[in-house]
């Protein structure tokens, strides 16, 4: 049985005494509490296994630079927020804690006894903010190179390259001698977490990268080997970093959306409706029908896109070279749908506050039922090329096994999830979007290896289709945008009579909206996982803080946990089995 928000909170007062947690509402709806910092390890122990049904994954973990806020109602005295986000797969539901820190270096708690999955985001969150987080195991940088002077997403760091310079001493780069940088990317085992073996057995360590090949953007891997067993693998990641998060924060709600396409850039308008889902939330606006039947149908093509290039890609990773060919073809009648759809590829950013940037084009259903009536055959061809071929098999069976419990633990989601038993879909379980309109099924596996997470995302392109041909079928008529002031401008017709329309049609397009203070996050089922952006407005034409919670960034950290054991060449069919981009994981 679920406790309700109220009930919650009265445990955690009556356990803790009443200064401990205090509730604040939220724009999305989720609970949220303010925690005292020193009973913070309490309330996290209490939500992890004190009550029932628990939330057992810790979903996400950032912090908010508070100290240039104007709306502060309703939030004690604090220069920094640390936010937790916790998932409870039994209810379905979340629940986010946040704690009010104080002062220039604040610190608290590490949570990476409760959750092996807090050490990244503790690391992201030092490196990014500065916030101390007492017993954590290697508490380092791990988006920024160690030479960098500050932290990135505090207000006072420049949000551009052109301003760091001698106008920024503080901020400037140093200048590194060749000499110099040679020593910082010196390999030294024990910075990385890596020792000797007790047993006077002596290991090996293999740098394998930073380059790009077979890892899908520039990523470096540091193997210590027993022969070609390998004892242990380090990801160091960062080469990638782009400041997504930091663009957020200067650019205007509207000119935001195409940014959004770069991250996951092989999720298209997955990554758009990621974040328009949150920003409408705050916005209150409601997307009509219509709009919301062509965002899901161009989700699930992108879907599908994404699924097909894992799909090459994975099977080339482990020695078929075939595959990719065909399946980089069957992407392309995507893409093209795409195209004439949104008159561009990958990068579409077609999806706009309240709706669409414009109506379906005509014979766009034309061009979608000639899809579906084409690639099932392909797909049972796929089956015999790939999934039946038993040198592939061979590669992927039995190995990188991952539990359900332990898929969990370390904030597995999507199809990596469900491939360890677990049907779990945002889709279903927490329907955003108008999905709650359309029949399909959750795929699942059972042993959660490789092959089990390649025949998940092999059933859900089947599934994809399944939906695409709903959207067909269904599509209905009206309009394709909010008409919603936050979401389009005032009709011409009305600008042409009284001045103060004018004025606000101006301020609409060159400003673009004005956001009520809030925050919202809604969390949606992209292609690789679990996908949110958790928006903080203080009543402004730009976000006040952006968090992008990529699935791709847990899933990265999981790797040394499935990689233990396997053999060298194991390696790259786990890298391949996950499906992650290095734009998703660093941002």
């Amino acid at each position: 049985m679920q406790s309700s928000p109220d009930s919650t909170l009265d445990d955690l007062r009556g356990r803790l005494g009443p200064e401990a947690v205090t509730a604040q509402p939220a724009a999305d709806g989720m609970p949220t509490y303010w925690v005292a910092r020193d009973r913070l390890p309490d309330v996290l122990r209490y939500f992890k296994h004190e009550t029932a049904p628990p939330f057992a994954m810790l979903f996400d973990l950032t912090a908010i630079d508070e100290r240039s806020r104007r709306h502060r109602a309703g939030r004690p005295p604090t220069d920094f927020t640390v936010v937790y986000h916790l998932l409870s797969l039994e209810r379905g539901d979340f629940v986010r804690l946040k704690v009010a820190l104080r002062g220039e270096r604040p610190s608290l708690p590490s949570a990476t006894a409760l959750w092996p999955a807090a050490d990244w985001y503790e690391r992201e969150v030092w490196d990014m903010f500065g916030i101390v987080f007492d017993g954590h195991p290697n508490l380092r940088r791990i988006l920024m190179p160690r030479h960098w002077r500050g932290h990135p997403l505090r207000k006072e760091h420049p949000a551009r390259a052109t301003e760091m310079g001698p106008s920024t001493p503080a901020f400037a780069p140093p200048e590194l001698t060749p000499e110099a940088e040679e020593e910082e990317l010196k390999f030294h085992p024990e910075e990385w977490g890596l020792a000797a073996r007790g047993d006077g057995v002596e290991t090996m360590f293999l740098n394998l990268g930073p380059q790009h090949p077979g890892t899908h953007g520039v990523l470096r891997l540091v193997v210590q080997l027993d022969g070609e067993t390998i004892i242990d693998v380090v990801p160091e990641i960062g080469y990638h970093h782009r400041g997504a998060e930091k663009m957020g924060e200067r650019q205007s709600w509207h000119t935001y959306i195409p940014y959004t396409d770069r991250v996951d850039y092989l999720a298209g308008v997955l990554n758009n409706l990621a974040y328009l889902e949150s920003l409408e939330k705050l916005c209150g606006v409601e997307v009509p029908p219509r709009g919301r039947m062509a965002r899901v149908m161009l989700c699930e093509l992108f879907r599908i896109a994404s699924h097909l290039v894992w799909y090459g890609t994975f099977a080339q990773d482990v020695g078929a070279l075939s595959p990719v060919f065909f399946m980089f073809n069957d992407r392309e009648r995507i893409l093209d749908i795409i195209e004439a759809v949104t008159g561009a590829r990958m990068h579409p950013g077609w999806l706009r506050i309240g709706g669409l940037a414009d109506d379906l084009p005509r014979g766009w259903d034309g061009l979608v039922r000639d899809f579906l009536a084409y690639m099932p055959a392909r797909l049972d061809e796929y089956d015999r090329l790939v999934m039946r071929n038993l040198i592939f098999r061979k590669r992927t069976q039995g190995v990188g096994t991952c539990t359900a419990a332990e898929a969990v633990e370390w904030g597995v989601t999507g199809p990596n999830l469900r491939a360890c038993g677990l049907a779990w879909d945002l889709r279903k379980r927490r329907p955003y979007g108008g999905y709650e309109q359309f029949e399909f099924e959750i795929p699942t596996a059972d042993r959660g290896d490789c092959y089990d997470r390649g025949t998940v995302r092999v059933a859900e392109i089947r599934q994809s289709l399944r939906i695409i041909r709903q959207c067909l079928d269904g599509m209905p008529p009206g309009p394709y945008k909010a008409d919603h002031p936050l979401a389009v401008p005032p009709r011409k017709e009305r600008t042409m009579h009284d001045i103060e329309t004018l004025i606000t049609h101006f301020l609409a397009v060159g400003w673009g909206p004005v956001v009520p203070p809030g925050e919202a996050l809604v969390p949606i089922e992209s292609s690789k996982g679990q996908y949110g952006y958790y928006l903080v407005s203080d009543g402004g034409t730009m976000s006040y803080r952006t968090r992008i919670r990529s699935p791709s960034f847990a899933h990265m950290q999981v790797l040394p946990r499935l990689a233990r054991g396997a053999m060298i060449p194991d390696l790259l069919a786990i890298l391949g089995s996950i499906d992650f981009v290095l734009a998703d994981v660093d941002r």
